[in-house]
C-alpha cells in the first residue's frame, strides 16, 4: 500500500471518529466582550469552553472576542456570530428604536458585582454627605444604580459631590490616591487593588444588588438563529446552567480553572472572589421576569432613554429556551429564582 493511500485512509478513519454533530455542524459562534477570562461569574462563558461543557452538550462552540457591546451587536446582526453576551441597555435601546429580531435567552452573569468602597473615615453610607463620589459619568449605569442603593439606605444623594472619572479601575486608583472619598467598583477591581490601606467596603456586593437588582448583561440571539439552530441554543444554555451549578456547589472548581487560565493571579485573591460569588451564579439561567422588569424601569429613568418609547418584555426576551432547559434539569431553589 502506497504512503499516499495510507495517509488518505488515515484521514478518513479520523474523520469518521469525530462526533457526528461536531463533524457536520458549523461552529456555533459565541461573541464575548472581554479579551481574557473575566474575574466575574461571566467567566462561565469561557470556562464552559475550556472545561468541555459545550462539547458534552454536542455543541461546537467557537468564542469570538470583540471590545464592548456595540461591536458585539454589530457582529451578531452581521451574522458573524450566533449568540452574543451584550449589555441590556444597548439591547433595550435597539428594541425601542425598532429592531425586532433580537432576543435575550439567558444571563450567565446577571449583574456586574458592584460594591461601594470608601475611605475608612466614612464609616457608614450616611456619612457620605458633603464628600466626593467617583462615577463613570453622570447618568452612567454605575451612577444611576449607586444613587438607588444609597437612597435605599436613607442617604441624601444631593449632598454628595459627583466626580466623573471613567472606568472602574481608574475610579479605584483615584480612591486609593485620596482624590475622591468613595466610589462604586466591581469586586474584581476591588480585590486586585494593590493598596487598600485606609479603605474599606462601605456597601457589599450582595447588599448592592439587593437594593438595585438590575440585570446588566444577557446572552442574545437573533430570531433566525432561535428558529434554525434552537437545539444548539439550548445546548449552550444547558452547558452554562450546569457549569454555574457546579461552581456554586464547589467554588474551588472555579478557583482551579481560573488559576490555570490566569496564572498571574494570586490564588488567595481568586478564593476571595469565589467566596464573594456565593449567591451570584446563574444556576437557573439568570432570567427572572421581576428583575428584568425592574431593569427596564431603572434604565428608563436615565437620560439615555428619555425620548424612547416603552418596550414590552416579550419584544426583547424569550423565556422559551431556558424554560425548556429547566424542565429537563429541574430548578435549583438555592438562588436565582426564575420568576415568570
Amino acid at each position: 500500500m502506497s504512503r499516499s493511500l495510507k495517509a488518505a485512509l488515515g484521514f478518513v478513519f479520523a474523520a469518521l471518529s469525530v462526533t457526528p454533530l461536531m463533524a457536520q455542524d458549523a461552529p456555533f459562534r459565541l461573541i464575548v466582550t472581554h479579551l481574557e477570562v473575566p474575574l466575574v461569574p461571566n467567566s462561565v462563558l469561557d470556562l464552559a469552553h475550556v472545561l468541555g461543557y459545550y462539547e458534552r452538550e454536542g455543541v461546537n462552540v467557537e468564542l469570538v472576542r470583540v471590545q464592548q457591546t456595540p461591536m458585539a451587536i454589530a457582529a451578531l446582526q452581521a451574522g458573524e456570530g450566533e449568540m452574543a453576551n451584550i449589555g441590556v441597555d444597548a439591547l433595550l435601546q435597539l428594541t425601542a428604536r425598532g429592531t425586532d429580531d433580537l432576543r435575550a435567552v439567558a444571563s450567565p452573569n446577571k449583574s456586574l458585582p458592584f460594591l461601594i468602597a470608601a475611605k475608612d473615615s466614612i464609616a457608614t453610607a450616611a456619612d457620605l454627605g458633603g464628600h466626593s463620589f467617583g462615577v463613570g459619568r453622570v447618568g452612567s449605569l454605575d451612577h444611576t444604580l449607586s444613587v438607588k442603593v444609597l437612597e435605599s439606605q436613607g442617604v441624601d444623594t444631593d449632598q454628595i459631590e459627583l466626580v466623573s472619572l471613567g472606568q472602574p479601575n481608574v475610579r479605584a486608583q483615584a480612591l486609593a490616591a485620596g482624590q475622591i472619598d468613595a466610589t462604586t467598583v466591581s469586586i474584581g477591581v476591588w480585590t486586585t487593588l494593590p493598596d487598600k490601606e485606609g479603605l474599606h467596603v462601605l456597601v457589599s456586593a450582595d447588599d448592592y444588588y439587593a437594593a438595585a437588582p438590575v440585570v446588566n448583561k444577557v446572552n442574545a440571539v437573533t430570531t433566525t438563529v432561535l428558529e434554525e439552530r434552537r437545539d444548539e441554543v439550548m445546548g449552550v444554555l444547558r452547558a452554562l446552567v450546569n457549569i454555574s451549578r457546579d461552581f456554586a456547589a464547589d467554588p474551588e472548581l472555579w478557583v482551579d480553572a481560573m488559576a490555570t487560565e490566569l496564572p498571574h493571579m494570586d490564588r488567595e485573591e481568586l478564593a476571595t472572589l469565589a467566596e464573594s460569588f456565593t449567591q451570584s451564579w446563574s444556576v437557573n439561567g439568570g432570567m427572572s421576569a421581576d428583575e428584568l422588569d425592574y431593569t427596564v424601569t431603572s434604565l428608563y429613568e436615565g437620560e439615555e432613554f428619555a425620548d424612547l418609547p416603552p418596550v414590552a418584555l416579550e419584544s426583547w426576551v424569550d423565556f422559551g429556551p431556558i424554560d425548556a432547559v429547566l424542565a429537563e434539569l429541574g430548578v435549583d431553589d438555592a438562588m436565582d429564582q426564575p420568576a415568570r
